[in-house]
């Protein structure tokens, strides 16, 4: 597939013929044509499932409602997905096409070339390329299959964006970009390139499209050299299995998307605290030393991370061995941590060093996968992104998770480690399976590439569930399809700057539209020189709305290393961080019922306010919060309110939307806008969450004008009889703060607000 990445050859490629019906059902459609039998199935809702091609290599449950073979990676590890009935299929035949009706879909085939049309009762979705050259064929074929995989071009209108694809730095609308859905280690967040995709795409038209594989998928979005009019998927595997999806909203594209792929895990309370990081703490003692000074100068502060150095012998790692020299006593170290009130979050990378004494071993066993020889394939690590800091790495072998002996191997490897009083691992990397692998379950590198993190992270948090203690949750890097179901993943390694920043920001958000509701970046950046002050607040500022917070980089991220100013700033950020914790938890709530991220992107939030898609960088913190991040230095910003009736959150000032305004805004804030209707529980300031009140964590109410009833109001029971509005689930002693004269009395845990 090289050769398309500039350019297309459409001679390479045999376009699909229908020639007729050969098999009906009551919920599926089976057709014949020149390439082989086309399936169309009514699959759920709103939902239809073309397949054609025979199926190459092993399944791996990316389909939450299908078993898999093999490990059982389709298990998730939360409630099962809701299981809707997909309704009948009814087929209307006409000269030279066919119209099948679903529910209130209806797709239209023509037989020669084949292509489609969709819509929503009355409404149009989408159809086959419409781009004809003036030959008078079209100028890619509709649907077409060549030696390298699958082809199939739909046509978009003028200046309809697309969105989704999981996380890519640039601009959130992919219109005009040729992307690739293959999971890479990004060396940072400049480029294309990005460690987390799902080839999943969707349209604020009302449709959306996936691509059920494992294998790369490229992306032309209105690429000029193929088609500005035209987004053609490039599929590299044998079997086409594609989903169109509709729905009234983005917000329901994204409900039906994550019932097909699995629901989000809501992940435990106290990962919603502040993770704290470095590449890397050197011995136990500078370790002990950052999580007592943090307590000491009362910052706020949750998990204390043990990143790979910090722990491990590099030459020999990784096997969950602790480095004898610096850690003779590992229990001692994990229960010093522990006793100042901080989770211990520990690093490992699914690599085991040639150099490990045990390597033979696992080798003997067929734990690692192979080259074409049959001998464990030795990983040679690219000498270039490695320095002083980060010590180039040994050559390696890679766990095969496709071997259930070797994925269970791994699996309770981490027993020792929890049972020690680890509560969390760091499972970073992930992106390195290279073409010339092959596995136990008889796939090769290019089928395996992108799945295999998804299977890493889901081994992981399996071993988190099963020995250690509560909610299972992991810090991973890579993803693919499905990573919902393993909270929570973090944005690699962004350059410490101001576009670095950004960049971030927009990884998260794309991540968000395509179904995967957590997601944390590396406060201050990661590499690079040492961010200024104003930097580091700034992100610091902005992370507190993300569904996890975590400082991390090369070098100090501790607030006290950006000077005493910014460090009492940062306290009272990390400290309202933790009032927020309720507000939240009930989004992360909300988002395994829905599939709605913690951060919306404005097309997701907005989709009836095109003028409001182009503030790609702020977002909606849930339902309630619309976030304005500043992303240059000077404090200058643009917003943008959508219609109604907005709150500032530090003023209180009433603010009327459809418009944008000019904001200058102190070191010390951010703009935030508290949403007509809406509600902000708040907690305590606290410490770490073991000193959250209980039952109820919420000691404070914030109310953007009369309460609205709604599903999601931030996780409250909300009555309302038409002359008030009551609100259940505070703590006892609990205060209620309003804009706009929505007064309220407390009485036992509930607020009534007067008429």
């Amino acid at each position: 597939m090289t050769n398309t990445a500039r350019s297309f050859d459409p001679s390479r490629w045999t376009a699909a013929r229908v020639q007729a019906p050969i098999e009906t059902s009551g919920t599926s459609l089976g057709f014949g044509t020149n390439l082989g039998p086309l399936d169309v199935a009514a699959h759920a809702p709103g939902v239809l499932r073309l397949r054609i091609g025979a199926a190459g290599g092993a399944d791996y449950g990316l389909l939450a409602r299908e078993e898999s073979s093999g490990v059982d990676f389709g298990r998730g590890g939360g409630r099962p997905p809701p299981q809707p009935s997909p309704g009948s299929i009814r087929l209307e035949t006409e000269a030279g096409s066919w119209r099948m009706t679903a529910g209130d879909l209806r797709l239209t085939l023509e037989a020669d070339p084949l292509r489609f049309t969709l819509a929503r009762g009355d409404a149009f979705l989408v159809e086959s390329i419409t781009d004809r050259h003036f030959r008078g064929q079209t100028r890619l074929p509709a649907l077409a299959r060549s030696d390298a995989g699958w082809l199939l071009s739909l046509a978009l209108r003028t200046g309809e964006p697309i969105y989704g694809l999981g996380e890519k730095f640039g601009p959130l609308d992919r219109r005009g970009q040729l992307l690739v859905s293959r999971n890479e280690d990004a060396l940072g967040v400049n480029t294309e390139h990005s460690y987390k995709n799902i080839p999943f795409a969707w349209s604020p038209s009302g449709w959306g499209v996936f691509v059920n594989t494992p294998a790369k998928v490229t992306h032309g979005i209105g690429h000029g050299p193929w088609s500005h009019r035209s987004y053609a998927l490039l599929v590299e595997e044998p079997l086409l299995d594609l989903f169109l999806i509709s729905g009234s909203s983005p917000a329901e594209i994204l409900d039906r998307f994550t019932q097909l792929t699995g629901r989000p895990v809501v992940p435990p309370r106290w990962s919603l605290g502040i993770w704290a990081s470095r590449a890397y703490y050197r011995t136990a003692d500078e370790a002990l030393e950052a999580a007592r000074t943090l307590r000491q100068r009362r910052f706020p502060c949750e998990v204390l991370t043990l990143d790979g150095r910090a722990w491990q012998e590099t030459n020999t790692r990784f096997l969950f061995e602790w480095d004898a020299a610096r850690y003779p006593d590992p229990k001692a170290v994990i229960a010093g941590i522990k006793a100042l009130g901080f989770r211990v979050c520990c690093w490992e990378y699914p690599c085991v060093s040639v150099h490990n004494p045990r390597f033979a071993e696992l080798a003997e066993k067929g734990y690692f996968l192979k080259d074409e020889t049959g001998a464990p394939y030795r990983y040679e690590w690219d000498p270039g992104p490695f320095g002083s800091v980060l010590t180039p790495l040994p050559p390696s072998g890679l766990i095969d998770f496709t071997n259930p002996e070797a994925y269970a191997f791994w699996r309770d490897a981490h027993r020792p480690l929890f049972e020690a009083g680890v509560d969390v691992m760091k499972s970073d990397f992930g992106e390195q399976i290279p073409d010339g692998v092959v596995a136990a379950n008889g796939d090769r590198g290019p089928r395996l590439h992108n799945v295999y993190p998804l299977i890493y992270n889901r081994c992981v948090f399996e071993a988190t569930e099963r020995y250690g203690s509560g909610a299972p949750v992991v810090w991973g890097r890579s993803g693919w399809t499905g990573s919902q179901r393993y909270p929570v993943q973090w944005g690699g390694d962004p350059q410490s700057d101001w576009e670095g920043m950004a960049a971030s920001l927009r990884g998260a958000l794309g991540w968000g539209m395509s179904g995967v509701p957590c997601y944390a970046t590396d406060i201050g950046g990661f590499y690079g020189p040492q961010p200024d002050a104003e930097l580091y607040l700034r992100w610091v500022e902005v992370g507190v709305f993300a569904s996890h917070f975590r400082f991390h980089g090369v070098g100090a991220r501790e607030p006290w290393a950006f000077g005493e100013a910014a460090a009492a700033i940062a306290r009272r950020w990390f400290e309202f961080r933790y009032r927020l914790i309720p507000y939240l938890e009930a989004c992360l709530i909300e988002a395994a019922d829905t599939g709605l991220p913690v951060m919306r992107a404005m097309p997701l939030a907005f989709p009836d306010d095109p003028a409001s898609w182009r503030f790609e960088l702020q977002f909606l913190c849930g339902p309630s919060l619309l976030v304005v991040p500043v992303v240059e230095p000077g404090g200058r910003v643009s917003a943008y309110l959508p219609a109604g009736t907005w709150h500032a959150l530090w003023s209180g000032e009433s603010i009327q939307g459809g418009r944008a305004v000019a904001l200058e805004v102190p070191l010390d804030h951010i703009p935030v806008f508290g949403r007509e209707g809406h509600l902000l529980p708040l907690g305590p300031v606290v410490q770490h969450t073991g000193e959250l009140p209980q039952p109820s964590p919420i000691t404070e109410l914030w109310a953007f004008g009369r309460p609205q009833p709604r599903r999601g109001a931030g996780g409250l029971a909300l009555e309302e009889d038409g002359r008030s509005v009551r609100i259940a689930g505070l703590a006892a002693g609990a205060t209620v703060r309003s804009w706009a004269e929505a007064n309220a009395v407390v009485s036992n845990g509930v607020a009534t607000f007067a008429g």
